[in-house]
């Protein structure tokens, strides 16, 4: 199989790890059929290509055999973020049927985390993500992942995200804080349940500690960085 090696440019602290831990296990509690699972944010910069390697890494560390795909086919940052030097075969290869399945992908250097990168960026991302070998991607990967996680774009940018999820299972969304009103985030919610209705929750990134982090008016003391709330 392919490898690849991983080398975040920054790394989280125990606290933070442990809330990645708790959001797994709460995402666990939500029944094993949640296998597929798509993560998207209302705009850029809202965290949640983190959230997803982090997510991912933090399932694969509980001896989970987890997959995340980079589902970015628009403006990805995975491989800068994560130092990847090597030339790769990706996403984009795979649904334009020049690539097969066992090359693009990638087993890494975290035990149990496996990777299927965004490849070039295409003119067509939604027309690929809508078409059938999408469809065969996921079918495959489900008899030999126990967890999928798909990072895509901002939902609140483009449909790319709306489109995958009607292939999931279930959808995280996640919000930075203080920068989406409440209208605009159950707006976006609203767009994302139209996609798939079942939806895990949502991750508030970038909470200040100091201040507490809010979920639609819920407040949540003693995080660092991440919030986790369900509707």
């Amino acid at each position: 199989m392919n490898k690849l090696t991983l080398e975040p440019l920054e790394s989280i602290d125990s606290r933070e790890k442990e809330m990645f831990r708790t959001l797994r296990t709460n995402i666990e509690f939500t029944g094993i059929e949640n296998q597929v699972i798509t993560i998207t944010s209302c705009y850029p910069n809202d965290g949640k290509t983190t959230v997803s390697y982090n997510l991912a890494c933090a399932f694969a560390e509980s001896g989970k055999k987890t997959l995340l795909i980079d589902g970015d086919l628009r403006k990805s940052i995975f491989m800068s973020r994560y130092k990847i030097q090597q030339e790769v075969r990706g996403l984009s290869h795979l649904l334009s049927g020049q690539n097969t399945l066992e090359d693009v992908l990638y087993e890494t250097n975290i035990q149990n985390l496996h990777v299927i990168l965004t490849g070039v960026f295409p003119m067509n991302p939604t027309e690929l993500l809508g078409n059938q070998r999408f469809d065969a991607l996921l079918s495959s990967v489900r008899h030999r992942f126990e967890y999928i996680i798909i990072d895509t774009p901002p939902i609140g940018s483009v449909i790319d995200a709306a489109v995958t999820a009607k292939q999931s299972d279930a959808s995280l969304l996640v919000l930075a804080s203080d920068t989406v009103s409440r209208g605009e985030a159950r707006r976006i919610v609203s767009q994302l349940k139209n996609a798939n209705s079942n939806i895990l929750g949502v991750v508030l990134n970038k909470v200040d500690s100091k201040s507490g982090g809010y979920y639609y008016g819920k407040r949540y003391k003693g995080y660092n960085k991440y919030g986790y709330g369900y509707e």
